[in-house]
C-alpha cells in the first residue's frame, strides 16, 4: 500500500495537536474537563525532562494518587501484565495486597534503581513516616534506548524526587516530556499522553482517567484509520522489512468510583482493550504494564481502618461495565495525544552510537488519512475554540 508522504523538515515545524483537535474522540462517553488523568479529583502529576549534550534524552513522570501520606493513606489498585518484558518494581505486593503506599513513578529501564531510591527518600521523609521500615516503591519503565544513550544512567533520586514534589491538578504536559522524552512508538516519536472520561449521572457521574508512556509497536490504527498502513510505516510491512514492534507501554488509571482491588485489576484489564485498539504488536520484547488505583475516600485504607476490622464501599460487578468502556476508550485516546502532541527528538552521533530521529508523527498526513478512509458524513467535528482538548 503507497503511504502518504511528507519532509522530515515540513513535520518538524508542525504545530502538535490532540486527537480530538483533528476529529479523532474515541467511544461515546465526554471527557473530562482537561481530558486528563488530573480529571480525577487529588490526583497529582509531576515532571522531569531531561534534553542534555548530544545523547541524553529522557525523564521521570510521577503520578500521585492524593495529596496526602501516601504511605499512611493507601489506596486499593490493581496490577495487569498483558506481556511481562519489563523491569515493574512493586508490582507483586501490589497484587498480593492490592494497595499502593507510594506515587506510582515512570521512567527509562535503567533508572529503575535510583528510581526507587528517590521514592524512598521522598517516603521516609514524609511527617508520620519516622518509624517505616519496608516501602513498597512502584516505578515502571519503558526502553528509551533509541534516542537516549540510557547506559549513561543519568537520572538520580534527586530527579525523582523534584518530580513527585512538582506534581500538581490541572492540565499535563504531553509528549516528548518526563519519562516519554525519548520514547518511540509505532516507528514514530511516543511520549506521555493522558485523557479522561465521566460517566453521566445515571451510571454513578464517576470518573475515569488515564496516563500512559508509549514505547511500543505495531501497526497504528487511530480511531478505526489505519494510520500506519496509509503512511507507509508498520511491523511486518510486506514480510520483509525486520522492523522491530518490541518496546513498552505503562498505562496508569484513576478513578474515582469506589472500587476493590479485584474490581480495579478488572478495570486495568480494559485499559488493555484500548491499548489493542491502536495496533498494539504486544511482541514478544514489549512489556505491557496497566495499573489502576481509586481516589475514592471510602475505600482509602487509612491507617485506623488498617488497624481493625473494616467495611468499604464497593460498587457491584453489575454496575462495573460503562466503568469498562470508559477505560478503555481513555486509554485509546490517551495513546493518540502520546503521539500528537510529541515533538521531533533528536540524537547526535557519538562514539557510543550513531545518529538517531524520533520523528513526530506527520499531522497533516494523518489528517489525509482520515478523509481517505472516512467519509465525509461520518468525520467528528473538531471542537469548537474552548472546548475541551
Amino acid at each position: 500500500m503507497g503511504g502518504i508522504g511528507s519532509s522530515s523538515a515540513q513535520v518538524v515545524d508542525q504545530p502538535r495537536v490532540h486527537a480530538r483537535d483533528i476529529g479523532i474522540a474515541p467511544g461515546i462517553f465526554a471527557p473530562g474537563p482537561l481530558n486528563s488523568i488530573t480529571d480525577v479529583d487529588g490526583v497529582r502529576v509531576g515532571q522531569v525532562t531531561r534534553i542534555e549534550g548530544a545523547d541524553v534524552r529522557t525523564g521521570v513522570t510521577a503520578i500521585l494518587p492524593h495529596g496526602g501520606n501516601i504511605f499512611q493513606d493507601k489506596v486499593p489498585a490493581g496490577i495487569v501484565v498483558a506481556n511481562g518484558f519489563g523491569k515493574f518494581a512493586g508490582a507483586t505486593q501490589i497484587a498480593e495486597l492490592g494497595e499502593i503506599e507510594t506515587p506510582i513513578v515512570l521512567t527509562n529501564t535503567l533508572s529503575v534503581a535510583p528510581a526507587i531510591d528517590g521514592i524512598l527518600d521522598w517516603t521516609l521523609t514524609r511527617p508520620g513516616n519516622e518509624h517505616v521500615r519496608s516501602v513498597n516503591a512502584v516505578v515502571g519503565e519503558t526502553n528509551d534506548s533509541v534516542l537516549n544513550n540510557i547506559r549513561k544512567r543519568v537520572i538520580g533520586r534527586s530527579d525523582v524526587i523534584a518530580a513527585i514534589e512538582a506534581a500538581t491538578g490541572g492540565p499535563v504536559a504531553e509528549g516528548s516530556v518526563g519519562a516519554g522524552t525519548g520514547t518511540m512508538a509505532f516507528g514514530w516519536k511516543g511520549g506521555i499522553g493522558t485523557s479522561s472520561r465521566m460517566l453521566p449521572p445515571a451510571l454513578g457521574g464517576y470518573r475515569v482517567g488515564v496516563l500512559v508512556q508509549t514505547n511500543y509497536g505495531g501497526t497504528l490504527t487511530m480511531d478505526g484509520v489505519p494510520v500506519g498502513k496509509a503512511l507507509g510505516r508498520y511491523y511486518l510491512r510486506e514480510h520483509s522489512e525486520r522492523a522491530s514492534a518490541d518496546g513498552s507501554i505503562i498505562l496508569v488509571v484513576a478513578t474515582d468510583a469506589p472500587l476493590s482491588d479485584r474490581n480495579l485489576t478488572r478495570l486495568a484489564h480494559r485499559a488493555i482493550a484500548g491499548l489493542a485498539r491502536t495496533g498494539a504488536a504486544f511482541s514478544n520484547g514489549s512489556g505491557d504494564y496497566a495499573i489502576a488505583f481509586s481516589t475514592a475516600d471510602g475505600v482509602r485504607r487509612t491507617a485506623a481502618r488498617r488497624a481493625g476490622v473494616a467495611a468499604y464501599p464497593e460498587l457491584a460487578n453489575d454496575e462495573m461495565s460503562p466503568l469498562f468502556v470508559a477505560v478503555s476508550e481513555a486509554a485509546e485516546e490517551a495513546i493518540y495525544n502520546s503521539l500528537l502532541m510529541a515533538t521531533t527528538i533528536d540524537r547526535q552521533a557519538t562514539a557510543e552510537a550513531g545518529a538517531a530521529r524520533g520523528e513526530a508523527l506527520d499531522i497533516a498526513a494523518v489528517r489525509q488519512a482520515i478523509a481517505r478512509y472516512r467519509p465525509a458524513a461520518t468525520r467528528r467535528p473538531a471542537p469548537a475554540k474552548g472546548n475541551v482538548r
